[in-house]
């Protein structure tokens, strides 16, 4: 099966005053098309960082990045830029919503930086939103949707470029159980129904049981591998 993400002996490293740290040593991973990995480990392992590097916030000090096709560890700029665009939805924690814009305006800030009109636009976040159940509250802000929901307008915006990858960083990790459930049964649909390749940072693991793949992380390096139980 084809690889969406491709690590090759990456590394990664921090100044931090006059004291140069490894955060990641040497790591290879690959994660086929297709396929949800769940990323676990300690606070400091570099969880994050390797999320970070897989969307393209952040470069490796050295070693071969290739996700969707593409070396991105030698993109910069406005290409990588734009390589995100095309590639990548990002899920975080604390939803990142802006407080003041309705659901579908929030869903339609991605699509704002491409040549895509008016109507298209539109077409592509009543999709997104109906895709994780929230269409009827297009019009809602921030301040008057639940946690859960809230949420599902952060992944409707992820999806609605119609991304390759999804990557979540604690997508749970502010919800209840019942609700962060919700969320994970909708992230599954999203990679069995849809064809979505998902990473997914998360320290709970009834969070990770979701995913197809766990992957454990302790001091910048992977230390054990196994297959999910879920049905």
């Amino acid at each position: 099966m084809t690889a969406m993400v491709s690590l090759k002996n990456i590394v990664k490293t921090y100044v931090r005053g006059k004291q140069t740290v490894e955060v990641l040593h040497h790591l290879d991973l690959q994660v086929a098309d297709g396929d949800f990995v769940a990323l676990m480990g300690p606070s400091g392992s570099g969880k994050t960082t390797v999320l970070n590097l897989i969307g393209g916030i952040d470069h490796p000090t050295s070693g071969e990045l290739i996700v969707a096709g593409e070396r991105i560890d030698q993109l910069k700029g406005g290409a990588l830029a734009r390589w995100r665009s095309n590639n990548v939805g990002f899920v975080f924690q604390f939803y990142n919503l802006m407080p003041m814009l309705t659901a579908e305006r929030n869903v339609e800030l991605p699509l704002l930086l491409t040549s895509l009109g008016k109507s298209e636009r539109f077409k592509r976040v009543h999709a997104a939103l109906s895709i994780v159940g929230l269409e009827d509250r297009a019009k809602h802000k921030p301040s008057e949707l639940s946690g859960g929901q809230a949420q599902r307008v952060a992944i409707a915006r992820a999806l609605v470029s119609d991304p390759k990858l999804l990557v979540c960083d604690e997508p749970t990790g502010d919800l209840d159980r019942a609700t962060a459930d919700e969320i994970l049964h909708l992230l599954q649909l999203l990679n069995r129904e849809y064809g979505k390749t998902i990473v997914m940072v998360t320290h709970d693991q009834k969070a990770a049981d979701y995913a197809t793949h766990t992957l454990h992380l302790d001091k910048g390096r992977f230390v054990e591998e196994r297959q999910s139980t879920e049905a």
